[in-house]
């Protein structure tokens, strides 16, 4: 691991230590799980905006799926 030094308000840091302290972890263990966290977010919303811009420039044609709506029966 690396340590960072890093500028957070005042009100912040007293958040964060109230809930790594509720939830039983360290200031540093709730931060990584927080950036963790945010990270993965950012990931998501990356390949959303590509699904999206992949549907704009080639958007589904009717009948497309239509092979495989047999498939989509569960029956009883």
């Amino acid at each position: 691991m690396k340590t960072v030094q890093m500028t957070l308000d005042e009100e912040l840091v007293k958040a964060v230590d109230s809930a790594a302290k509720k939830l039983g972890t360290t200031r540093s263990r709730f931060t990584r799980e927080a950036l963790r966290s945010a990270l993965k977010e950012v990931r998501v919303r990356e390949l959303e905006f590509k699904h999206r811009e992949g549907y704009k420039h080639k958007p589904v044609k009717r009948g497309e799926f239509s092979d495989w709506e047999s498939e989509q029966v569960w029956g009883d």
